[in-house]
C-alpha cells in the first residue's frame, strides 16, 4: 500500500455544502475509486485557510492514472467546480504534499 497526500482549496463559506455533497457521494463514483485501487481516502478541512487536506491509501497496482477520463469522476468534478478551486477541465487544483514525519 502507498499513501499519498495533497491539498485542495475550498471557496469561503462552502464547507457545509462540501460535506453535504460528500455525504451523498454516488455509489458509482465510490466503485470507480475502489476499482482504481483506492483503499482508504479521507479529506480534512483547515477553517483558517479553507485548505482541504486529502490523504489516501492505494494499492501498488493502482489505476488512478485513468480516473481523470472516467465519466463518473468527470461528472463529480463538474458538480464540485462551483465550490472549490478547479482547473479549466473542472478537476480540482491539487498540490502534492510531502511526508515529513510518519509514526508507523
Amino acid at each position: 500500500m502507498e499513501k499519498i497526500a495533497f491539498r485542495m482549496t475550498l471557496h469561503p463559506g462552502q464547507l457545509e455544502e462540501y460535506k453535504r455533497r460528500h455525504d451523498t457521494i454516488w455509489p458509482e463514483l465510490v466503485d470507480a475509486l475502489r476499482a482504481a485501487g483506492i483503499e482508504d481516502y479521507s479529506i480534512h478541512h483547515d477553517p483558517d485557510t479553507n485548505a482541504l487536506f486529502a490523504v489516501l491509501w492505494r494499492r501498488e497496482d493502482h489505476g488512478m492514472g485513468a480516473l481523470p477520463q472516467h465519466p463518473e469522476v468527470r461528472r463529480w468534478w463538474a458538480m464540485m467546480a462551483d465550490i472549490m478551486a478547479t482547473n479549466a477541465d473542472d478537476s480540482p487544483v491539487e498540490v502534492p504534499l510531502q511526508t515529513v514525519f510518519h509514526l508507523p
